[in-house]
């Protein structure tokens, strides 16, 4: 009988353990969500990034930032492919076809040239795709802004906008300025939307545009010494975004002009810190890294929220304003308080 009583304490006691391991397994769940021997591997993000202007380079540093800051911890739940072309558009379909191949999750594309080509590849694929520093007046790129449609969305670049503010803030600079060479690359898809928003602008501010399209460094050259030579009156320099405002080789025939007719030229910001060899007065833009940052914000939309590209609206990135007051001091303007105030930054 005593057996008996032994053998039944010694079951009991086993029960108590066997409830008590089961009810720590159980808490463990509930924490946890299941143990990690019956965890699901997490998926693990493919990103491909296509960096067709390295004018806006911070945009990938930003757009890694935000995934981070919403989870998106690389080499561990992400994989980023990026690849740097320059403006090419055969770089650019050579690049996408690479990420097509390789059925990455989602395409991050800039500048607008570049987010054309991947539309296609998003339209032929399914992979979504997000654009950043873009254009999306007067190109084929969108639908609309609240339903761009064809599996992409992006964050628009405000160029028509920007332009006019570029030569509104020339002419507080130089309030004496009428006439005001603006030049472009004439092959650049960008360029007409913003020419109509600054033919507007000048008419109000009662300046002469005088356009200079170009295709290379060496025409740009060869045109500006000809208005030169011609007697042409020019008074400021404004850019607009496009190739000549970014681009090393234009821009150090551009400033070298500038630098030598002692005539005020801004619009974008170069400095000769960024490995420019010519310094711009002023430049009105968008904050890259601020661009990458809301690019994030759409992408973990469609990775995780699994909402459809093309339904998601596209956003619209904020300008950026610098003032290189240095630059200014140097060539005898002092721009009022009004500016400065305005200015997100200024460089002394």
């Amino acid at each position: 009988m005593l057996k008996a009583m032994n053998k039944r304490i010694v079951l009991t006691i086993g029960a108590v353990l066997v409830l008590l391991v089961a009810g720590a397994i159980a808490l463990f769940w509930l924490e946890t969500g299941q143990p990690e021997l019956f965890q699901k591997p997490a998926k693990v993000y493919r990103i491909g990034i296509l960096d067709g202007f390295d004018f806006f380079g911070g945009t990938i540093t930003g757009f890694k930032e935000g995934l981070t800051g919403l989870g998106f911890i690389e080499g561990k739940n992400v994989q980023y492919d990026v690849q740097t072309t320059g403006v090419n558009t055969e770089k650019y379909d050579e690049v996408l076809r690479k990420f097509a191949d390789d059925k990455v999750d989602l395409i991050m594309t800039f500048p607008t040239e570049a987010s054309l080509e991947a539309k296609k590849v998003a339209q032929t694929t399914g992979i979504p795709v997000v654009f950043t520093n873009a254009n999306v007046e007067g190109v084929d790129l969108i639908d609309s802004i609240q339903k761009p449609g064809n599996n992409i969305t992006g964050v628009r670049y405000p160029g028509p906008d920007i332009a006019s503010t570029r030569l509104e803030i020339m002419k507080k600079l130089v309030p004496a300025a009428h006439d005001i060479l603006v030049p472009y690359d004439k092959t650049y898809l960008n360029v007409p939307p913003q020419l109509d928003a600054l033919h507007k602008e000048a008419a109000m501010l009662n300046i002469n545009i005088i356009e200079v399209p170009v295709e290379t460094p060496e025409e740009l050259q060869t045109k500006l010494d000809a208005l030169f030579k011609e007697g042409q009156k020019i008074d400021a320099i404004v850019n607009i975004a496009e190739t000549v405002s970014g681009d090393p080789s234009y821009v150090e025939v551009l400033g070298k002009f500038a630098e030598e007719h002692e005539i005020p030229w801004g619009g974008a910001l170069t400095l000769k810190k960024d490995g420019y060899t010519r310094e711009s007065l002023f430049g009105i833009s968008v904050d890259p890294v601020a661009v990458g940052q809301q690019a994030a914000q759409l992408a973990e939309k469609i990775l995780v929220g699994g909402i459809p590209a093309g339904t998601i609206p596209v956003s619209s990135a904020e300008s950026y304003f610098v003032i290189n007051y240095g630059a200014m001091t140097k060539m005898g303007i002092t721009p009022d308080k009004s500016i400065l105030a305005g200015a997100q930054e200024v460089i002394r």
